[in-house]
């Protein structure tokens, strides 16, 4: 059910309908979505449509940037780098310890590391213009991660934020004004409920939540604070899964950001809101890291996952294998794309303020794929099969009018016969994307479905996955 109506609203209602100005919402009614205001409830607040803006992305930036990028080190196990403080002095894994202890001085504590972190040659003009050529179309970065530093002069985390504290800068801001520069990209902030060790939450923590200080005096005023100051886009809120949303206040925080905030037509947030609630409520669903299901899902979804398969935060210690090869990044958007999902790739920066060299190739590789093949990925819509029933590794999409069916191989056959086992309708005609060679020849597959003739193509012309679009 939407929010409730006064009277007054009502009478608007009825004047737009006399001129025609309604808004198409789910459910096929129609509103006009300029006068609805939504109540702190989650069922008001899951009637809200998912501004048009985020779906027709599909691509976007994570970055995980904080006071863990200075040891900047994970286990062999494959523990994280972010998680650095809890693996170190909540978990106690012997790892963290022995490299702390091989490495620092006796007494040295975590908050030392702060005054550590320069960011000395960041230069956010630089990254928004990666990002740019990425041909990512959003851009998320850590305000706050668990440990609780944020990377802006926030009011209410004295001496533990960017300005006060290290980098001696705004970061958030620096970042925000740089990407909107960019015309393509839309900028969002990634923002942690709790924090590890912090005495306040900790105190709420052993009430039973019965008791609210932490979210009234320090992680609620942060959100209301980053919404006014910085207006981002998305919120990607994450750190909740330990307590309700009725402790985290999060459908009043909510009903605000989509009634009143200075971004409340455009703003688009994730499901991780309190205990229970991921891929449940919210805007689109995240359920759980690296989060790709497969298969179609009604629900708009995102794949938040990282290059570096062992760490969001940079790790120094992360060997070649970890990282995606630019083959697998783009199966993973291809894969993501095709289920209805948005992908969002994470990349770790430097404490010094870099984006590593592996990490900018894999961006730059992905945004010359996406130059010549983003057709089938912007704006495209899961077609009826999502995979072929009969080739490996093809995966569909469909521009949003309907008239293209773009199959997406991911392995060149050796033939050059892609036969195509989900296509049963005959197309008008078949083209390979990027390729100025004329149309494809197509014929009946041996079992059924369609057989497209490739071309025999120079090497590297068109790389890493290849796709033929169907005009149906």
């Amino acid at each position: 059910m939407a929010g409730r109506l006064g009277s007054e609203s009502m009478r608007h209602i009825c004047m737009l309908v006399a001129v025609g100005l309604l808004v198409v919402v789910r459910g096929g009614r129609a509103r006009p979505q300029q006068q609805l205001r939504y109540d702190p409830t989650w069922e008001s607040l899951d009637s809200r449509p998912l501004p048009a803006w985020y779906d027709e992305s599909k691509v976007g930036i994570f970055l995980h940037w904080g006071v863990f990028s200075v040891p900047s080190f994970g286990a062999p196990s494959g523990t994280a780098g972010e998680w650095f403080w809890w693996y170190w002095q909540g978990s106690h894994q012997k790892a963290f310890d022995v490299f702390m202890n091989e490495t620092y001085p006796p007494g040295f504590e975590y908050s030392d590391f702060a005054p550590m972190w320069k960011a000395e040659l960041f230069d956010p003009d630089a990254w928004a213009q990666l990002f740019a050529d990425s041909g990512a179309r959003y851009v998320v970065l850590t305000s706050k991660h668990h440990e609780g530093f944020t990377l802006w002069p926030s009011k209410g985390s004295w001496n533990w934020n960017a300005m006060d504290n290290g980098p001696h800068r705004d970061l958030v801001g620096d970042l925000a004004t740089a990407v909107r520069k960019q015309p393509s990209l839309h900028f969002g902030l990634y923002h942690s409920m709790f924090e590890w060790f912090n005495p306040v939450y900790l105190a709420d923590k052993q009430s039973g939540f019965a008791t609210d200080k932490f979210v009234a005096d320090k992680t609620g005023p942060e959100l209301y604070e980053i919404v006014n100051r910085y207006e981002p886009e998305l919120i990607w809120s994450d750190g909740d899964w330990e307590a309700p949303d009725t402790y985290w206040n999060s459908t009043n925080f909510l009903a605000w950001l989509y009634n009143d905030s200075p971004v409340k037509d455009t703003i688009v947030v994730n499901d991780r809101w309190g205990k229970g609630v991921s891929c449940k409520h919210g805007g689109y669903y995240t359920c759980s890291d690296r989060y790709n299901p497969g298969h179609l899902v009604s629900h708009k979804w995102e794949n938040a996952m990282t290059l570096d398969k062992g760490s969001w935060g940079f790790c120094r210690t992360s060997p070649l294998e970890n990282y995606l090869s630019i083959e697998q990044l783009i199966g993973e958007i291809v894969g993501t794309v095709s289920c209805g999902g948005n992908i969002l790739i994470n990349v770790g920066p430097t404490a010094d303020g870099r984006i590593e060299p592996i990490f900018e190739e894999r961006l730059k590789q992905m945004g010359a794929w996406l130059k010549t093949n983003g057709e089938a990925i912007y704006s495209s819509r899961p077609w009826t099969a999502q995979n072929d029933s009969s080739t490996a590794d093809v995966w569909y999409t469909q521009s949003a009018d309907k008239s293209t069916v773009y199959a997406i191989t991911l392995r060149w056959p050796a033939s050059h016969q892609l036969i195509l086992g989900s296509v049963t309708a005959k197309p008008s005609s078949a083209t390979l994307v990027g390729y100025d060679g004329g149309a494809l020849q197509f014929a009946a597959g041996p079992s059924g479905g369609l057989s497209v003739t490739l071309p025999h193509l120079q090497v590297n012309t068109l790389q890493w996955a290849w796709v033929v679009a169907l005009k149906m």
